[in-house]
């Protein structure tokens, strides 16, 4: 029966006390099948996702600026060119930037249609979210866990930005959707569309891949575990299947590395690699060095995401942002592992979703909390947005469970659901407590809702036949817990801290504070554009500026035609290298350069770069377009937009 769950055998069982009616299947088979009512979660989230889209500047320009310049040529758009005259990369493959480039194309290059794709992807999230949940655990999980993703505070925060999350949480969740779809083909009688099922979930992994590395696979061992456990059939099947996939999933992944070792002509560098290639951006700084801080990966980033270790996900800077609801979690994990002993011993009963769903959840939630607790590497609390579809899953599954199993007459459910409302809404107050400057008022109704709560659950597992007592109890306890990361949530769009940068959050700043996400040019900024402009011949690069993305940004979004982006990211790329200076400089490709003077720190490539340009190209006095001299007793610039010196590397 396709969407009916799957259950394991065993000998059978006594049956508990007062069974009651057997709830219904999660998918009603055939035409009678309600239709789905996911319409007002939707429109909410699309409200939260797209409020005041207009005013965001251009997000993360670092982003922003890749997507100007890819749209420039097939080639810029292919490998992700961060500067129009494809010398590197931005540090991540490109499959997230290209729809917003699409979208460029179409409105014209505002910052709003750079954000609109995010807005589309968030909302498709959740609507396969209900989707997916919907065929493992019913109609009501469904809901209830598009509702959850919805009002994850760092969810939002981030679909207002334009870094890869976004994409990549919508590739993960259409993935599970595929996967259940596999598993519900798996047990139908021919089970013949199981493997296209399977492959397109490989796919779909694979273009995360394509979007975050790395971070794409962390699910892949959940998937693969799920699949195991509910395909049923011979297990020489199951696994035939499962490589399969695994081969859709390497094709998916691997075509566009591959491409960039092949390529035949001129390409730009991989920004973020030590080498130009993107097989060291996979291993190192989208890889291994994540996880150690060493070599690519980033020293440790305890300024946004606190220091690694088991408490990470529950610190300053990130629990407001995702924990709200791991305590909801941890008892539905509990509950999970509690019910497969019971499996061992007989039938699964009509009050728990299909076991391969809670090994979906549940190892992507562990595994992916996991790593990143312990990532020494760069880490900022937006990443954790990939935690959101295994929390909104294991909590809706937890409520569907634990109401079922008091329909059919336990005494333990509500005793559980009491349990979890205090712990989490005790949670809640603490967490809000960190911070009482910033809606601090919220502790007591969430304290008040927790305490209603508590009570009707008291009444119902006292009073198994308390009539309405049992919905009404169930409605409370879901609002006791939802009170505050909704509140966090809701107050996203209109707060400072929160608005598109590197470092998107919700709630009351912690930690850096994001750049400027207008790029607006300084007036001085605007003077040395003009002056190079009008110089401009026929070099490939007019402006190069040193110090990396957010030095250039400005210059490259301010109407820099060819302009660039010297060092990636950070300035620590050795792109353009001292040898690629010098065949510029002397083929005439090179104009003007910008950035500190000689002396100035930092990493081996830029200080090379600096000593070169320092060595063989003339300074612009500041007078010559039209900035107060720089004092003489100035000590040499650290060096990010003020301080700079302008140098001209034309032949001499």
């Amino acid at each position: 029966m396709r969407g009916a769950p799957w259950r394991t055998t065993g000998r059978p069982r006594r049956p508990e006390r007062s069974p009651g009616p057997p709830p219904p299947p999660a998918v009603p088979p055939g035409p009678g099948r309600p239709p789905p009512r996911s319409a007002p979660v939707l429109l909410l989230a699309a409200a939260l996702h797209g409020w005041a889209l207009g005013s965001l500047g251009w997000g993360n320009t670092y982003y922003a600026a890749a997507v100007k310049s890819m749209g420039r040529d097939g080639t810029n758009f292919l490998f992700g060119s961060l500067d129009p005259a494809g010398v590197l990369t931005v540090d991540k493959p490109p499959a997230a930037l290209w729809p917003q480039v699409v979208s460029t194309k179409v409105f014209g290059f505002h910052g709003w249609a750079l954000l609109l794709p995010q807005v589309l992807e968030g909302v498709a999230a959740v609507l396969l979210m209900h989707r997916t949940v919907r065929r493992w655990a019913g109609e009501a999980a469904g809901l209830l866990a598009a509702l959850v993703l919805t009002l994850t505070p760092v969810t939002v925060a981030i679909n207002r930005d334009n870094n890869p999350d976004t994409l990549l949480v919508l590739l993960l969740v259409a993935a599970a959707y595929a996967l259940t779809r596999a598993l519900e083909a798996a047990r139908a009688p021919d089970g013949r569309r199981a493997t296209g099922w399977l492959c397109l979930c490989g796919a779909l992994l694979g273009t995360g891949f394509l979007t975050k590395m790395l971070a794409a696979w962390m699910v892949v061992p959940a998937f693969a575990a799920a699949w195991l456990v509910g395909a049923g059939g011979r297990w020489a099947a199951r696994l035939g299947r499962l490589l399969a996939a695994g081969a859709v999933l390497a094709v998916a992944s691997l075509w566009w590395v591959v491409t960039v070792a092949a390529w035949p002509g001129d390409r730009p560098y991989i920004g973020g690699s030590t080498d130009g290639t993107a097989w060291d951006l996979v291993l190192g700084y989208n890889g291994l060095g994540r996880l150690t801080g060493a070599s690519g990966g980033g020293a440790q980033s305890g300024g946004f995401g606190g220091e690694a270790g088991p408490g990470r996900l529950f610190n300053d800077q990130v629990a407001g942002q995702i924990s709200w609801l791991l305590p909801v979690c941890a008892v539905a994990l509990a509950v999970a592992a509690h019910r497969a002993v019971r499996w061992r011993r007989g039938p699964a009963d009509g009050s728990t979703p299909p076991a391969a769903g809670w090994v979906l959840w549940g190892v992507w939630l562990v595994v992916a909390a996991a790593v990143f607790s312990t990532q020494r590497g760069v880490f900022h609390p937006y990443y954790t947005t990939q935690l959101a579809p295994a929390v909104a899953a294991l909590s809706a599954g937890l409520a569907v469970t634990l109401a079922r199993a008091h329909r059919r007459g336990s005494r333990r459910a509500p005793a559980v659901a009491l349990a979890t409302v205090v712990v989490t809404v005790g949670w809640a107050a603490a967490v809000i407590r960190r911070a009482p400057h910033w809606n601090g008022w919220l502790v007591w109704p969430v304290l008040a809702a927790g305490a209603v709560a508590a009570g009707l659950l008291l009444a119902v597992r006292r009073h198994r036949r308390a009539g309405t007592a049992g919905p009404a109890a169930a409605v409370a306890a879901v609002a006791a817990v939802l009170l505050a990361p909704a509140v966090w949530t809701v107050t996203v769009p209109g707060t400072e801290q929160a608005m598109p940068g590197f470092n998107p959050v919700a709630g009351p700043a912690a930690g850096p504070p994001g750049e400027d996400a207008t790029a607006r040019l300084t007036p001085v900024q605007a003077k040395i554009l003009r002056y190079v402009s009008a110089r401009a011949g026929g070099e490939r690069v007019t402006l190069a500026v040193e110090r990396g993305a957010s030095a250039a940004a400005p210059y490259l979004l301010g109407g820099g035609e060819r302009v660039v982006a010297m060092g990636g990211f950070l300035g620590e790329d050795d792109a353009p290298s001292v040898a690629q200076l010098a065949r510029w400089s002397a083929g005439g490709d090179l104009r003007y350069v910008l950035g500190p003077d000689r002396g100035a720190v930092g990493g081996p490539a830029f200080v090379r770069r600096t000593e070169w340009v320092a060595g063989h190209c003339a300074r612009v006095p500041p007078s010559a377009y039209g900035a107060p001299p720089r004092p003489p007793s100035a000590p040499p610039s650290l060096g990010w937009l003020d301080d700079v010196v302008l140098y001209d590397c034309a032949p001499r």
